[in-house]
């Protein structure tokens, strides 16, 4: 997440519920994180917020149950190899790609008080995208828990990956004598495209050129199709995953409105955060929306169409929902009544939650040493993937052992 301070009910039943779920599941290692170099994508002009809001936030991941003995919570700028990676990535990121992100133009129209045409706005999902990478492994499975709106984040990592390790992990095969194989295959290419014999000086030799037309044409046909259509593939070329595609993990996610009916937002000013006190609880979902039908005390209302009703659903009893429902479909209730009931329950729901926030409160430096903890043991984990990368890219290792020899 962001850091923009502090957390909200809505990013606990959007996000939090479900990260603690899968922290507690054996078959998953768990990454969370707080994305402060994120947070200069859109707040560059003003930075003076985000390393105390970084601590809120972390202090709300504890407060919500995350535990560093079971899932891993660091800090992005603590792990230059998210830097590294993106640099790597942004490298072979088609402009048109970012361009046509839905969430870059919405943005721009949207937050015209900022100026948000830098490249490092117009970046921000190949950042992403080695945020999210940084953390792959060969051969195990690399899941990003998202709601339905983020999927189309995730589609774009997946196809920037398989960009990058098309251009980066499709190699002759080790023992294949290139220099024999690689010359009909270009004196074929020059017969329908003779001007390609001055494009050849750019590489280092026919080889290496030959070798980057073979990656060109797997670029456009994609890899698989390109593997399945060429029956010499096997033969000349391997092909290897560098950085692990990721999958996205859907999270059902419940109806959260803000106090006022619209996206719970703290922008908005519509939310309940998860240290609200139960005088400012109560405060504001006395004023909370109701069914816009329900005008008089007198009046039926439709709780489907309710934001309180909604609460109910999170914070309230099985007999509390069947009373609330009743009592707004037949009038037997006011809203004001219905409002009281379901603060009662939201109170007793945060009270937990709100006592851990207050402990980490009282100790700073525990919160800190959560932070640096665990932006060390990531750091153990990304250099892993910067060290696939490097070699898959540069190929020192290769060179320095032909020279030790």
């Amino acid at each position: 997440m962001r850091p923009t301070g502090k957390l909200h009910i809505g990013h606990y039943f959007g996000a939090l519920q479900n990260w603690v779920r899968l922290q507690n599941d054996p078959e998953y290692d768990c990454f969370y994180f707080i994305a402060d170099w994120h947070a200069l994508t859109s707040d560059y002009a003003d930075t003076s917020a985000v390393a105390q809001n970084t601590i809120e936030i972390v202090t709300d991941y504890l407060a919500a149950g995350l535990d560093p003995k079971k899932c891993i919570i660091f800090q992005q700028s603590l792990i230059p190899e998210h830097a590294e990676l993106h640099l790597h990535l942004s490298m072979v990121t088609p402009l048109g790609w970012l361009e046509r992100v839905p969430t870059y133009k919405e943005q721009l129209e949207h937050l015209q008080t900022k100026d948000l045409r830098t490249h490092g706005f117009l970046g921000y999902p190949t950042l992403q995208t080695a945020d999210i990478v940084v953390y792959s492994a060969a051969g195990i499975q690399l899941f990003v828990p998202v709601g339905e709106d983020q999927v189309s984040h995730v589609e774009f990592a997946r196809e920037l990956v398989r960009r990058f390790n098309t251009l980066f992990g499709l190699n002759w095969n080790p023992g294949v004598s290139k220099e024999t194989i690689s010359g009909p295959i270009f004196e074929n290419l020059l017969k329908t495209k003779p001007h390609l014999a001055d494009l050849v000086q750019e590489h280092s030799s026919k080889e290496s050129f030959v070798g980057a037309k073979i990656r060109e044409l797997a670029l456009k046909d994609g890899i698989q199709n390109f593997r399945e259509q060429t029956p010499w593939f096997d033969q000349f070329f391997r092909f290897e995953e560098v950085l692990v595609e990721p999958q996205h993990q859907l999270t059902k996610t419940p109806r959260i409105p803000g106090l006022d009916g619209r996206k719970m937002s703290k922008s908005y000013g519509n939310a309940i955060t998860l240290s609200e006190s139960d005088d400012d609880i109560r405060k504001k979902t006395k004023v909370m929306v109701t069914d816009p039908a329900r005008k008089r005390r007198t009046d039926p209302g439709n709780p489907d169409v309710c934001p309180v009703y909604d609460w109910h659903k999170l914070f309230s009893s099985p007999a509390t929902l069947e009373w609330a429902a009743q009592g707004c479909r037949t009038a037997g209730i006011g809203c004001i009544e219905c409002k009281a009931k379901m603060a009662d329950h939201l109170i007793e729901w945060i009270a937990p939650v709100r006592e851990r926030r207050l402990e980490y409160e009282k100790h700073p430096k525990r919160v800190l040493e959560v932070i640096d903890d665990g932006s060390k043991r990531a750091r153990v984990e990304a250099q892993k993937t910067i060290g696939r990368v490097r070699e898959a890219v540069f190929g020192w290792e290769k060179k320095r052992a032909e020279i030790g020899n």
